[in-house]
């Protein structure tokens, strides 16, 4: 999972539009590369922060993954220390999801705005979600050098799944790159258990 911080002066906001910063869903890869070296250079600072997948796992054993979405976020509003906070809110209700988040932010009279879909609203959090999605990108290119193409690795794509699949038929575990928390995992894991023992009661 990757998490970007993205600090601007409210001078250089007008540029991010000149420059067609979107939500990085809506962009082509090619347009993400693009961008992305300009956005570290116009930003007053940024940072990317990476949780793998064993860390995930673990700590989901202890909360969910929205708090620890919050507690990375908490982290860099610390950090930066800015005048005005926009998030892509995770959560549908975005006063109790900005609660949460203001909770453990040193800087009281920091103003946090919480929105759901605010990476195709705003564009200094679609420049965020640019650097975010550029980063985890090139985390997956080394994981496919390494393991063989799986595809975007979300838990829609069809190839990822199979890929899962395949692995799990050969292997007792998934690779340590997987969450082993993830519901996807859980239920192609939970299929091959329950064809070993069909074929075992089939004897």
């Amino acid at each position: 999972m990757t998490i970007c911080g993205y600090l601007i002066d409210n001078e250089n906001l007008a540029e991010l539009k000149v420059l067609g910063v979107k939500d990085s869903k809506l962009l082509t890869e090619a347009k993400r590369d693009e961008l992305y070296p300009l956005l570290k250079k116009i930003a007053h600072d940024f940072i990317v922060l990476k949780v793998s997948a064993e860390e995930i796992d673990k700590l989901r054993s202890e909360s969910n993954l929205n708090a620890l979405e919050i507690e990375r976020m908490q982290h860099i509003i610390n950090m930066f220390n800015p005048d005005k906070v926009i998030i892509d809110s995770p959560e549908v209700d975005t006063s109790s999801f900005s609660k949460k988040v203001m909770a453990k932010v040193r800087n009281k009279k920091i103003n946090i705005v919480a929105e759901n879909f605010a990476d195709k609203k705003y564009p200094v959090v679609g420049a965020a979600s640019i650097l975010a999605k550029v980063e985890r990108d090139s985390e997956i290119a080394k994981l496919h050098k390494k393991h063989g193409f799986f595809g975007s690795g979300y838990p829609s794509d069809e190839i990822t799944i199979r890929f899962l699949k395949d692995w799990i038929k050969k292997n007792k575990e998934f690779p340590s790159f997987v969450r082993k928390s993830w519901f996807t995992s859980q239920w192609i894991k939970k299929e091959k258990e329950q064809k070993s023992i069909g074929k075992f009661l089939s004897k």
